[in-house]
């Protein structure tokens, strides 16, 4: 090959390696232009993970937070915070619409804390919180409401001037002036299908995309969410502690209320008086008009009760026809003023078919008339019966008890019986129960603790607190007779003891989960017996209060024992016992059936009017127990 050829040769070879060159020069840039796009990519996928994220945690605050035991306005108030703070809003709010005699309005409930906030409440000096801010049908508020869609505005201006149309240009264009908000974006809040208000939310973007708007919907359902979970918790906690047919509060309530009163009274040294009260013949208007017309004059005495009391006091209902009303820092003097304005309140009512209604009203002072609480009510109780006796419809101021107290008397038997050791008990037990008696002589929960445990002796199944149950029903039925409040003592000390003989009876008998032998039921029958002779007779200051306990297993057709007495020839208070003791057995397990439910254990009692009980007792118990669980 001469030298042209191999130069030849060799400008060839250099113009392969240049196209090689070339190509995989463009190859390169292809490759780095994808790169770049790759990262770019990347970086926005990041950039929405982290502001997914950002959402997820968020969304995870609100529910913890609703899982909280915290008030629903601390709840939102951390809602709206956490949107501006982690997704970068401006500025958040809660606004409710809500309505008065005056007619609809708006109110801020919840704000998030910002320096944008503190400087336009600054400016307009009253704050958006305490405002009533006006509600218009043609605004852009109530645009988002009816058709339940978010609304976003630019129109900054226009928003302010339409809930504040009263506030000074000067004042409107200051606060308008120091916004950074680009738009506003309003999204309608509903809870349990009724309008609730509105969430919204300043931007320093004109424009939201999509996918930011759909979270906004979905935040909003989660505080949709928690404001209908507080609403129920407040409805649950209300009706806990509310009467259904009053709206006053109920027993439990009050009593809770009343140890708080008791130590703000001893830490002050201000009295505090309680006002007792029963309304007059309401079974005489329940048999002449019927049950609708007793509520009817029932809810008419707390409409009085509402009405006449200040804003510190507490009424309750505290069963049947009985009422409470607690005075803080009132003397006796001035509770007997109270109770005389309620009973004129009352007696002044004309009820339609029913006419006009009284009430007999008691009134005692804690620290005046006792230190002792417990002493206290019962001194309330006994002047309200004062009234009764004394021909109803008047107010009577406690005075001091001269007679030994039914609650002594009571203390006083069971440590007579549990000293004797002639029960099979530990002797420790016994010993233990005594000492706790005398310590507590003064407390009616011992006593009822006392024969719970007792009872517990011979029924492991038993429950803590039935006694005290028991008591309260008992007496609340026999107010419905019209007892006498010596009657009524005596039966709270009945209601303590008539059972004490099942504590003689062999346990294999009392627990046995088969049906029992003849024998069997002939000692179970003796019970009644065994408690009113062997145990109680040789206490002499209960003798009149034996014959209770004797007969309290009799049945009103004649077919009970131990007498097979009937019909009136049965003392009422026994009857009661009766009735209250089955009701609470029914409903309390036991080693040969399950227990019912209240209203299947009325359904069993209904069954037996007419023969195990008088008709008029079983419809005025029914109607005790049914207030109670409805």
């Amino acid at each position: 090959m001469n030298f042209f050829d191999k130069l030849r040769d060799i400008r060839t070879k250099i113009a392969e390696v240049e196209n090689n060159i070339y190509a995989g020069k463009q190859d390169y840039l292809e490759i780095y232009e994808r790169n770049l796009q790759l990262e770019k990519e990347i970086a926005e996928r990041t950039r929405e993970l982290n502001t997914a994220n950002k959402r997820m945690l968020t969304l995870q605050h609100i529910l913890d937070m609703m899982s909280s035991a915290k008030p629903l306005n601390s709840v939102l108030e951390s809602i709206v915070n956490s949107i501006k703070g982690e997704l970068g809003y401006l500025h958040s709010t809660i606004i409710r619409k809500e309505n008065d005699e005056n007619g609809d309005y708006i109110s801020v409930i919840a704000e998030a804390k910002d320096e944008a906030i503190d400087r336009v409440n600054e400016i307009i000096k009253v704050p958006m919180q305490a405002r009533r801010l006006v509600y218009s049908p043609d605004s852009i508020y109530a645009e988002a409401l009816n058709e339940k869609k978010i609304v976003r505005t630019k129109d900054l201006r226009k928003a302010l001037y339409g809930i504040i149309p009263d506030m000074e240009d000067e004042m409107k264009e200051k606060v308008l002036s120091g916004m950074t908000s680009r738009s506003l974006n309003i999204i309608p809040l509903y809870t349990r299908g009724k309008a609730f208000g509105w969430f919204c939310v300043f931007s320093s973007r004109e424009d939201l995309a999509e996918a930011e708007l759909d979270f906004l919907s979905m935040f909003a359902q989660q505080i949709e969410i928690a404001i209908t979970i507080a609403d129920l918790f407040e409805e649950v906690k209300q009706q806990a502690v509310t009467d259904g047919l009053t709206g006053l509060y109920n027993r439990r309530y009050f009593e809770e209320y009343l140890a708080k009163e008791v130590t703000r009274s001893r830490r002050s040294g201000q009295p505090f008086s309680i006002i007792g009260l029963d309304l007059d013949f309401l079974k005489q208007i329940n048999d002449k008009y019927g049950h609708t017309s007793g509520d009817i004059a029932i809810k008419a005495v707390a409409g009085v009760l509402k009405s006449n009391a200040r804003a510190i006091d507490t009424a309750a209902r505290m069963g049947g026809e009985e009422f409470n009303v607690v005075l803080p820092g009132v003397s006796s003097e001035g509770a007997m003023i109270a109770a005389e304005r309620i009973r004129k309140a009352i007696e002044d009512l004309e009820l339609d078919t029913i006419g006009h209604i009284t009430a007999s009203i008691g009134v005692a002072t804690f620290l005046e008339h006792s230190d002792n609480i417990e002493e206290v009510l019962e001194l309330t109780d006994q002047a309200m019966y004062l009234s009764k006796k004394n021909g109803r419809n008047r107010v009577t101021l406690a005075r001091p008890v001269n007679e030994t107290s039914w609650q002594e008397i009571a203390v006083n038997t069971f440590t007579d019986i549990l000293s004797r050791h002639n029960m099979p008990i530990p002797q420790e037990l016994a010993d233990n129960l005594c000492e706790k008696l005398k310590a507590n002589s003064s407390q009616k929960e011992i006593l009822y603790s006392v024969a719970d445990i007792l009872t517990l002796t011979y029924n492991p199944l038993h429950s803590q607190g039935v006694v005290k149950s028991k008591l309260l029903t008992a007496v609340s039925l026999a107010k419905r007779f019209d007892l006498s409040k010596d009657e009524i003592d005596k039966l709270k000390i009945a209601i303590l003891l008539y059972d004490i003989g099942n504590v003689m009876l062999p346990r294999e008998i009392l627990q046995k989960a088969t049906p029992l032998t003849e024998d069997e039921i002939a000692k179970i029958k003796a019970h009644p017996l065994i408690a009113a002779k062997e145990i109680l007779s040789p206490i002499s200051y209960i003798q009149d209060i034996i014959p209770i306990i004797e007969h309290h297993h009799e049945n009103w057709d004649g077919t009970g024992y131990p007498g097979k007495i009937a019909r009136e020839e049965i003392p009422l208070s026994s009857q009661i016992i009766l009735i209250v003791d089955a009701y609470y057995a029914l409903t309390e397990q036991r080693a040969y059936r399950s227990k019912l439910s209240p209203r299947e254990a009325l359904d069993e009692i209904r069954k037996d009017a007419g023969k195990k009980w008088n008709e008029n007792l079983v419809r005025e118990f029914v109607a005790l127990i049914e207030h109670d669980i409805d």
